[in-house]
């Protein structure tokens, strides 16, 4: 891996992480719940878009090192795996039991089921 994709990748990845605390942000604000559905809708989105990466890839289209910029970097910058898991142990630790559960499983199930859309329309395109 050659220096200036690894240059590429890092800015792609703060980009992705400005993309996912405006996303957060903009989520909390107009939807006013004390659920974390701003980190949802970004790790589905995120979880789609890598799918979407992924099927194309198995064309390979785009090139390879625009993938990794785009999929590591991006992407890897926008989803939030360790704060989705964070705000799980919240939510339970509030005793938000049910929260916890439907957030903790909801995010596994959707964001796969996301991947996979995502994968077949990289397929098919």
């Amino acid at each position: 891996m050659s220096p200036l994709l690894v240059l590429l990748a890092s800015l792609a990845g703060g980009i992705g992480a400005a993309c996912r605390y405006l996303m957060d942000e903009g989520v909390r604000r107009l939807v006013r719940v004390g659920f974390p559905l701003g980190t949802l809708l970004v790790n589905i989105v995120g979880s789609f878009l890598l799918g979407l990466l992924t099927g194309l890839g198995e064309r390979g289209i785009p090139d390879p090192e625009l993938a990794v910029v785009l999929g590591t970097g991006f992407l890897g910058g926008y989803t939030t795996f360790s704060t989705a898991s964070a705000e799980t142990v919240r939510l339970f630790l509030e005793r938000r039991r049910l929260a916890a559960v439907l957030n903790g499983a909801g995010m596994f199930l959707l964001c796969g089921a996301a991947a996979l859309a995502g994968l077949a329309l990289g397929r098919a395109l």
